[in-house]
């Protein structure tokens, strides 16, 4: 994770990576009121270690520097005393930063930085990729593992645009971190996909990611690969799509033309998978699968009928309320005549 402060030390020193390294975890989660640990590794000795907290909406703010040699830090009178401290790692060189008495207002995104010796005894200063820390009042028996809901091409996509979009939903996941990528089954490379925001709902987070594949790449196996903080034993989902052939996409025809269009517009179940726990899995059988294909083009029928639906009621809506004008003024010029106004009624001669 390559936070915006790490970016713009890379901007300002540009060579400043290829010498010394320091290593931080993308994300470290623990509940309200604990203590959290922040690791920064560092692969040469350092003097001294600096601390920075970076939080959306305002400057990075220095936190204090932990002196290697002496083991001991000094604090910037930016938080109290007791909320921050600074302890050497086992390797004699490293430094682990902990966040006391948790809250909510803690949660950012922690640098470490340290300054490396150059030629011309010119220094710079070296910062790590950042570690984002999130607090929660969740239990840690409480699954928060991405919960993925898939959906497959329809028939019309894969006819008319000759090509198919397979879409990966994740679900009820927390931290927010999360990263999504898409290969061939028994592929290595990373495969070209498009991913939506990462939403907060309530006290946790949901993304979408989606593939788009030629026809003739559909007949391949795809997996999603989901990789998070919290999947279980660490391992990365791996949620695998089947091949999509001429076969099956004619089986499908068939079947929606045998059943009819009123019982195909039924359909309109999608597939929502449970992580295993050795991470990889296939979410549906082969019968399945003309379900769950079929289910786009019904949605698409039910939102055809629905806005069908609301133009015949606002066209009733509107014809109503004109007859309803339409009467009333029938019923001011009978009014007007029963009054005796002869300028609107006969001859002109009262009675």
């Amino acid at each position: 994770m390559l936070g915006p402060l790490a970016i713009l030390c890379a901007l300002l020193f540009p060579g400043s990576g290829a010498g010394l390294k320091l290593d931080q975890p993308d994300v470290v989660v623990e509940r309200l009121g604990k203590t959290a640990s922040l690791p920064c590794k560092v692969d040469t000795r350092v003097s001294y270690i600096h601390w920075y907290r970076y939080q959306e909406g305002s400057a990075p703010q220095r936190l204090l520097y932990f002196d290697v040699s002496g083991s001991f830090a000094r604090r910037d009178l930016v938080l109290k005393a007791d909320k921050v401290n600074a302890k050497k790692g086992r390797d004699g060189y490293s430094c682990n930063l902990s966040v006391l008495k948790l809250e909510k207002s803690d949660e950012g995104v922690y640098y470490c930085a340290a300054w490396e010796a150059r030629k011309n005894w010119k220094k710079t200063k070296v910062f790590g990729p950042g570690t984002m820390l999130r607090v929660t009042d969740k239990s840690p028996d409480e699954d928060i593992s991405p919960k993925p809901t898939i959906f497959f091409p329809s028939i019309a996509e894969i006819k008319v645009q000759k090509a198919g979009t397979y879409l990966c939903l994740l679900e009820d996941f927390f931290p927010d971190v999360i990263k999504i990528d898409w290969k061939e089954k028994d592929g290595k490379t990373v495969l070209t996909s498009q991913q939506g925001d990462t939403v907060k709902t309530e006290d946790t987070y949901m993304k979408f990611s989606w593939l788009t594949l030629t026809e003739a790449s559909l007949d391949k196996e795809h997996k999603c690969i989901v990789k998070h903080d919290k999947n279980k034993k660490g391992v990365d989902q791996e949620i695998l799509f089947p091949s999509i052939d001429k076969d099956l996409v004619a089986a499908m025809e068939s079947e929606a033309d045998s059943r009819g269009h009123s019982e195909t517009k039924q359909n309109t179940d999608v597939v929502t998978v449970s992580p295993s726990s050795s991470g990889s899995f296939s979410p549906v059988p082969r019968a399945v699968e003309l379900t769950a294909i079929n289910s786009t083009d019904a949605s698409l029928n039910d939102e055809n009928d629905t806005l069908q639906l609301q133009l015949t009621n606002t066209s009733a809506y509107y014809t109503y309320l004109l007859l309803l004008v339409k009467t009333l003024v029938y019923s001011a010029i009978i009014a007007i005549c029963l009054l005796g106004r002869p300028a609107l009624c006969g001859n002109g001669k009262s009675s």
